[in-house]
């Protein structure tokens, strides 16, 4: 089953906690500190792999969580870190932010690799916070924790050519005739319904086909399954038009020619640039095809080819034409964007906001400072205050009015100021 869009939630790892640790040791009653930090959370790695051609199977798994680091030990032992997460995906899947649909990365060649969010950083153990003053820290900092980021993949199929067309035109019965793929063919609209990738190897030179599935009229607005349809053409190279010159469908050939370049238009002027071969496909069903070629060309200003993929008459013309044409177009790159960013926490940003006789503080830098404190350890909320009064938090919380029996909450600790 092809699926060529999928949402998914991805969290890398927390931090591991520092841990709280005496060296005990005979004829070492007082050994001191010696708890080690936390091991560093695996990040979430995307990694494009050629076997793939579906997000299929983010169908099923939807959620992904890289390993958190492990707690530090005794002896000054650090935890051991999260294994990293790495997540496969088909070569032209675009990453994107689900909340804002903006870029992150483009995967285009194989193996390529994109770290999207890297691991909680390991929090100190009670070693890290001994000093000549402080000998004895009975307190550890926690882990980083990090954040669940919701997560748009969209597949755009890599392909060198595109073939486009309404339904029933022969698209899929000419990739089956020039490649060793095995599309469904039936005398229906809309037997294909995701798009069929085949190679073509002639005279030597190597391309790849997309069959796209059969356009209609509004494809371009969403009509049928426009919008998912014409997402596989972005990143063709040359676009092959194939027409039912026949008309054996009821459609004149100069109405299909004209609707389907119109939606191009609409869908993407980009697209619609691209180079084209238009192909007049089943002459083997018209006797004066030849005569309605004719017609066409002097209309459209085109050089329509004529073939017949049912029985393979001019299809080996089209090939040198379809090679020649290819050889003088540059290979696709990838798309061009401004990258969107997870931004890092500041971790120097202090923010104080006053709301009745309540300070609230809070920011990157009191986030970090919070994970090192033990409310129920008097030790460890000393050094607390400590850093609020050297880093000049109070100070700035007395210069907003703080008086005494004011409330001072930081995260989730709530004291009580007294002079």
């Amino acid at each position: 089953m092809f699926l060529d869009t999928a949402i998914i939630h991805c969290k890398a790892g927390n931090g591991g906690n520092g841990v709280v640790s005496w060296r005990r040791e005979k004829f070492i009653p007082k050994g001191g500190p010696d708890g080690g930090d936390g091991g560093k959370g695996g990040d979430i790695i995307f990694e494009a792999d050629s076997s793939l051609n579906t997000l299929i199977s983010f169908r099923y798994t939807q959620k992904f969580h890289a390993e958190d680091g492990q707690p530090g030990e005794a002896e000054n032992r650090s935890g051991r870190s999260g294994k990293d997460l790495i997540i496969k995906v088909p070569c032209g899947t675009l990453i994107k932010d689900a909340e804002t649909n903006n870029i992150i990365d483009d995967m285009v060649s194989s193996g390529d690799r994109f770290v999207l969010l890297k691991g909680g950083r390991g929090g100190r153990g009670n070693a890290r916070f001994a000093n000549s003053v402080r000998r004895s820290p009975a307190f550890s900092e926690t882990g980083e924790l990090t954040k669940e980021r919701k997560i748009s993949l969209e597949l755009k199929v890599i392909a060198d050519v595109g073939l486009i067309g309404f339904p029933n035109v022969g698209k899929s019965t000419f990739l089956s005739v020039v490649s060793a793929a095995k599309p469904k063919i039936a005398n229906y609209h809309f037997t294909t319904l995701s798009p069929n990738l085949g190679v073509v190897t002639h005279n030597g030179y190597s391309f790849t086909i997309a069959d796209i599935p059969g356009l209609i009229e509004g494809a371009s607005e969403g009509a049928g399954l426009g919008h998912s349809f014409l997402r596989h053409t972005e990143r063709v190279r040359l676009l092959l038009h194939i027409l039912d010159i026949s008309g054996s469908e009821g459609r004149a050939p100069e109405q299909d020619y004209r609707i389907i370049r119109n939606e191009l238009n609409n869908y993407s002027g980009i697209l619609a640039s691209l180079p084209e071969i238009v192909v007049g496909n089943k002459i083997d069903l018209s006797q004066d095809y030849k005569e309605e070629i004719l017609r066409l060309n002097k209309e459209f200003n085109i050089g329509i080819i004529p073939v017949s993929c049912a029985t393979t008459e001019g299809i080996d013309n089209l090939l040198n034409i379809l090679t020649a044409k290819l050889k003088t177009i540059p290979k696709q790159e990838k798309l061009r964007f401004s990258p969107f960013v997870y931004e890092d926490e500041n971790k120097s940003e202090i923010k104080i906001e006053k709301r009745d006789h309540s300070y609230y503080v809070y920011g990157g830098f009191i986030e970090d400072l919070v994970r090192g404190v033990v409310v129920s350890d008097p030790e460890s909320f000393r050094w607390f205050q400590k850093v609020l009064r050297d880093k000049g938090i109070m100070q700035s919380l007395l210069e907003k009015g703080l008086k005494n029996g004011d409330s001072i909450v930081i995260m989730d600790i709530e004291f009580e100021y007294i002079e």
